[in-house]
C-alpha cells in the first residue's frame, strides 16, 4: 500500500527540515568526566557504541559535516563526552553528545572500567538526556557490552527515554541478511526504535534525522 502524494510530499518536507536542523551542529565543549559538562535546559540525545561501530562516522552524516566528530586514530583512547549544539546561530534548542567508543582490546583494563563507569554514570544521571543512540554493526551484532548499556539506560527507557538501535554499515549486507538483522536488533531493543543505516549509501540517513528532530522538539517544530 503506497502513501498518497501529498502525504509523500509532507514527509519528504519534514525530513528536509530535519536534515536542514541538524547541519546546525557546532562543537560545543568537551568534557574528560562529568563534573565538567555544563548543565543544560535544552534536550540532550547521546551517541554511544563499541568502537568499530562507525560513530563518528554517522554523526558526521547526519550533520553533513565531515570533521565535526572526529575518529581517533587508536580506538577506545578518546575518553571525553563531546557536546553539539543545535539550532539557528545564536541559538540552541539541542545537543548532541558524542561518547567514547567503548570494547577496544588495546585499552588498558583500568582505562575501560574507569570509562565504562564514567558512561554508566552519564546515561544514569543526566537530567535532560531525552534520547540514546545505540550503534551497532549487525554483522557482530549486539555484543556483550552493549548488553550491559542496554540494562544501564532500561530504567529510564521505561521512564520514557527515547532508545533507537542503529544498525550501520547496512550497506555491507543483502537484503536477507539485513531483514535478519532487523528481526533480531527489535528483539533485543527492549521496544526502542530499530533502523538500519548506511553513510556510504546514505540509507536511514533521512529517516533518522527526522526521528531525532521530532524527540528533541516534542514531536513538533
Amino acid at each position: 500500500m503506497t502513501s498518497p502524494p501529498a502525504a509523500n510530499g509532507a514527509s519528504k518536507t519534514a525530513a528536509a527540515l530535519a536534515m536542514g536542523w541538524l547541519h546546525t551542529a557546532r562543537f560545543l565543549t568537551t568534557a574528560p568526566k562529568l563534573e565538567f559538562l555544563p548543565a543544560l535546559g535544552v534536550p540532550e540525545i547521546a551517541f554511544v557504541g563499541r568502537s568499530n561501530a562507525g560513530k563518528s562516522t554517522c554523526i558526521n552524516t547526519l550533520t553533513q559535516q565531515k570533521r565535526l566528530a572526529f575518529a581517533s586514530k587508536t580506538p577506545g583512547r578518546t575518553q571525553s563526552i563531546n557536546l553539539f549544539s543545535l539550532g539557528k546561530q545564536g541559538q540552541t534548542d539541542a545537543v548532541l553528545a558524542d561518547l567514547p567508543g567503548y570494547g577496544y582490546a588495546a585499552v588498558p583494563k583500568a582505562d575501560k572500567l574507569r570509562w565504562q563507569q564514567v558512561m554508566a554514570n552519564y546515561l544514569v544521571t543526566r537530567e535532560n538526556l531525552r534520547a540514546v543512540v545505540l550503534l551497532v554493526d549487525p554483522r557482530q551484532g549486539v555484543t556483550e557490552l552493549d548488553d550491559i548499556l542496554l540494562e544501564v539506560i532500561r530504567p529510564r527507557v521505561e521512564e520514557g527515554l527515547k532508545f533507537l538501535l542503529l544498525l550501520t554499515k547496512a550497506d555491507k549486507l543483502n537484503r536477507s541478511e539485513a531483514a535478519k538483522a532487523l528481526s533480531i536488533a527489535r528483539l533485543q531493543a527492549g521496544g526502542g526504535e530499530v533502523k538500519l543505516f548506511s553513510a556510504l549509501k546514505k540509507q536511514g540517513v533521512e529517516e533518522t534525522a527526522l526521528l531525532l528532530s521530532q524527540w528533541a522538539h516534542g514531536d513538533t517544530q
